[in-house]
């Protein structure tokens, strides 16, 4: 057993490793990288030379090139000793066309062309765009900077080994005091009560474990998970981070600075990031933070974009299950019945009828019944929840009637049923204890798929309801070329479906003694 699931669970890390380059290859070989800027309304604003500089900062962010500024090489110059302050002041102003630069700042120009040459960029200088009066159009500043495509090998390696971001006492460069870890069993944010924290100093994170009164009681962030960054979906975040992070309204609650000042605040202390020099940068920081730990999260009413799916899809696949086993065994028990022929009938409208036009079929007789049709974060129903749940149940009702149906009757014609009915077993023991278990074991390797496909979330049905889950998330990312959200997603598609397989497959063997993973010797 455990050779064969090491077996499954490398070859499904050799799969979301397949899954993941092939997107990548299609986003990075096959689109335009153009495309990026569709809805970048700062882009669409900046004109000439800018837009050239501004194009190229984004794809360094977005990880197309590797994109070095003049100015910026001249300050690593000087933080690394090989030049002064004076010379770099002296060199960083080049001149509207190459004639027109110092002797200082032509000696730096040639060092830079050298040096990043040498490294595969391509070094380029734009001229200044200037009008007929001699003046700078908008934009037109004359640029000077060295930039590189960067190879897909390198941008995948980069992404996997960025999978998993590990806190370190190393974390701040600037020099601060007592860096390193402090444990103690009682919070400082709970006024000493009896609440074990491992507090960090020189870390991103000041709280790497706490624990505190919401599930799952105890909280780290001594690991982080990256999926990638996103750039326009919900610029700068990473994607694991939006579909995990609360949504809805701020919840104040009473809170008690690290400096002692009390009052109603959502920040979510546990969550708080260093940022250097960020205390003393405003008078509000100055009196809530004693250091420069003062980013921090918000509190919010509702659930994330994976808890909203998730109680969605498990809800709507537990009712599935209770609804559709059933009736797919009393279709069998009653074959070519009346029954049979109504379940029959549902199944083949669940079928042939796109899935767009029940759900809005649904909506349409859930809004005459005075039912909530769009779903909000706000409202304290839990009627917005009845509309999607019905909308996902009912599809995969169908499906557990049909299949549950065929794997019943080619039970019902086997020959250990009628072996069983000669050696004078009744008909209920045939179906308890034969038919039914080995009917229903396909059954079961679809299960841990459909509890975890609940938190991929539903495409067509979130947008219908509007629901904020993962399932509109991937769609979005792709309207908006955010490619960094599609490569994330798909690699949290593929990590599902390879667990979920996993699961399946052990179940299976748990279910049908028949199925074994050990080779016995002969």
């Amino acid at each position: 057993m455990l050779k064969y699931l090491l077996k499954r669970i490398l070859f499904g890390i050799g799969s979301i490793i397949a899954v993941v380059v092939i997107v990548m290859v299609m986003i990075y070989s096959l689109l335009d990288p153009i495309r990026v800027f569709a809805q970048d309304a700062v882009y669409n604003k900046t004109a000439s030379n800018q837009r050239e500089i501004y194009r190229n900062t984004r794809w360094k962010e977005y990880g197309y090139v590797d994109f070095v500024l003049y100015t910026d090489y001249l300050q690593k110059q000087v933080k690394d000793g090989e030049i002064d302050e004076d010379t770099r002041a002296a060199a960083a102003v080049i001149g509207k066309t190459a004639e027109d630069d110092s002797p200082e700042t032509e000696e730096m120009v040639r060092k830079f062309t050298e040096e990043y040459q040498a490294q595969g960029y391509t070094v380029r200088r734009l001229d200044a765009d200037v009008n007929k009066r001699g003046k700078y159009k908008n934009g037109g500043q004359q640029q000077l900077f060295a930039v590189r495509n960067r190879p897909l090998a390198q941008r995948v390696v980069e992404y996997f080994t960025g999978l998993l971001e590990i806190d370190s006492v190393h974390y701040v460069e600037e020099d601060i005091e007592d860096r390193g870890l402090t444990f103690t069993l009682h919070d400082p944010l709970y006024e000493g009560k009896f609440s074990p924290a491992i507090i960090g100093n020189g870390t991103k994170h000041k709280y790497l474990l706490y624990c505190d009164s919401t599930f799952p009681y105890i909280h780290q962030n001594m690991a982080t998970i990256r999926l990638g960054t996103s750039y326009s979906v919900n610029t700068g975040l990473d994607v694991f981070y939006t579909m995990t992070r609360a949504q809805g309204s701020y919840v104040m609650h009473p809170t008690t600075f690290p400096t002692g000042l009390q009052e109603e605040s959502a920040d979510d202390l546990h969550s708080a990031t260093y940022l250097a020099g960020s205390r003393t940068s405003s008078l509000i920081y100055e009196n809530r933070f004693t250091d420069d730990y003062t980013v921090v999260d918000t509190m919010k009413g509702g659930l994330s974009k994976i808890g909203y799916s998730f109680v969605i899809g498990i809800i709507a696949t537990c009712l599935a299950y209770l609804m559709g086993v059933p009736l797919g065994i009393l279709m069998a028990q009653k074959k070519d019945r009346f029954v049979d022929k109504l379940g029959t009938a549902y199944i083949v409208f669940i079928s042939a009828v796109p899935s767009l036009a029940y759900i809005f079929m649904f909506k349409a007789i859930g809004g005459s019944l005075g039912m909530p049709v769009t779903f909000d974060v706000e409202s304290p129903s839990k009627l917005i929840y009845v509309l999607p749940i019905v909308s996902l149940a009912l599809p995969q009702v169908a499906n557990l009637m049909k299949w549950l149906r065929r794997y019943m009757i080619d039970q019902m014609n086997s020959d250990y049923v009628k072996f069983a009915r000669s050696n004078g077993l009744t008909e209920g023991e045939i179906f308890r204890g034969h038919i039914l278990k080995n009917a229903a074991i396909p059954l079961v390797h679809g299960i841990p798929g459909s509890v975890l496909a609940a938190l991929v979330g539903a495409v067509i049905t979130e947008r219908v309801y509007v629901v904020p889950g993962t399932g509109n998330l991937l769609t979005e990312a792709i309207n908006k070329y955010d490619n960094g959200v599609i490569v994330g997603v798909a690699m949290f598609y593929a990590m599902l479906t390879v667990t979920s397989t996993i699961l399946g497959d052990v179940l299976m063997a748990a279910v049908d003694p028949r199925i074994s993973f050990t080779t016995k010797d002969r």
